[in-house]
């Protein structure tokens, strides 16, 4: 990949570093499976089940690499970071787990069941607007000398998201499309080096909301675009309002991702709905961006071999979720936006 003249291209995170990062989180974070799904009638559509794992959701995995790569000085000043409510309570979880202080600053319109649970970890929650979050961060870590452990743009944290994908590997080698739901980019950019590492010939999707679409944008036009809050914080899926992806998460996007699709908010709850009623699987709306996805992608074309779909998170507040699985929850949801058709992007080239 070619960078400007005079203009260093960051390192990307390695297969070595991922696996690194599986040894060293090996006790901290639960193995979950990937389940055979019923959802599309003769495709082999799977889900990676991170709605199972440890606090709720992927984020346990790179919080956890991030921590324990800290150096002992690091762990003194304790740690801070900015979040929707997943990597925070991730962060939170494991920051307790070594003993050392968190502070997470979150959006006022963060579901209350992820502040909660932040705070049950034992750490401080600051709320501020959306567009705020990641400035009031830095000033905290500024002020106080706490060490900023990013949600995602951080090598740390993608190579400790990266495990998913061994994961999937190891229990489905012959897979033929992942489908990841982006927001700031640490998952996919993770899963993405690993699947290139280890399956070239596997495609990586990754999956957004319409409302929240900028990563498409960007890979149709081939350079990193930010959306303003205002407009990604329309989308039902509250773990991906993030403005734009992550400076290095995209140099893996433009790397390794193969297609970007968009879904509706409305495929987002019908995924949701389906996939809690069907396949018994608890997630939250973000968690169902990628499964609404792979249900396009199956829908669309015949892969070659086995597709699975990462829900990345259960943590679903519990008046949403009865919202959705009630028989009448077309009459009785949110209203979220404009619920346009679904579109692929086909991959776009950084300009150099």
């Amino acid at each position: 990949m070619g960078s400007p003249a005079g203009v260093e291209t960051p390192d990307l995170v390695s297969l070595t570093d991922i696996r690194s990062a599986a040894s060293r989180i090996a006790d901290k974070v639960r193995r979950t499976p990937v389940l055979p799904t019923s959802l599309v009638a003769g495709k082999l559509l799977y889900v990676k089940a991170e709605s199972l794992q440890v606090s709720g959701s992927f984020k346990i995995r790179g919080a956890s690499n991030a921590v324990a790569s800290l150096s002992a000085d690091d762990r003194a000043r304790g740690v801070v970071t900015h979040s929707s409510g997943n990597h925070g309570q991730a962060l939170a979880r494991a920051a307790a787990a070594a003993g050392i202080t968190a502070t997470v600053v979150m959006p006022r319109g963060s579901p209350t069941v992820k502040q909660l649970a932040t705070t049950r970890y034992g750490a401080q929650v600051v709320l501020v607007e959306s567009s705020e979050r990641v400035t009031a961060a830095l000033r905290i870590s500024a002020e106080t000398g706490a060490v900023l452990v990013p949600p995602f743009d951080d090598p740390a944290v993608i190579a400790g998201q990266g495990t998913v994908a061994l994961e999937i590997l190891a229990d489905l080698p012959e897979v033929a499309t992942v489908v990841v739901p982006v927001s700031g980019g640490g998952l996919i950019s993770g899963i993405a080096a690993a699947v290139k590492g280890l399956r070239p010939t596997a495609r990586v999707v990754a999956a957004e909301p319409e409302l929240a679409g900028d990563l498409a944008e960007s890979f149709k036009g081939g350079q990193r675009v930010m959306w303003p809050s205002e407009l990604t914080d329309r989308t039902i899926a509250d773990g991906l309002r993030v403005p734009a992806v992550g400076e290095l998460n995209w140099q893996h996007i433009s790397r390794y991702v193969d297609d970007v699709v968009t879904v509706s908010d409305e495929a987002v709850l019908a995924a949701m709905r389906r996939v809690v009623l069907e396949e018994h699987l608890v997630c939250e709306p973000s968690g169902a961006v990628a499964v609404a996805a792979a249900l396009v992608e199956l829908l669309g074309a015949t892969p070659a071999g086995p597709t699975v779909a990462v829900v990345s998170g259960g943590n679903v507040d519990p008046n949403l979720l009865a919202e959705v699985v009630a028989p009448e929850r077309h009459s009785r949801l949110p209203t979220v936006g404009p619920l346009p058709q679904h579109n692929h992007h086909q991959p776009g080239k950084l300009r150099t």
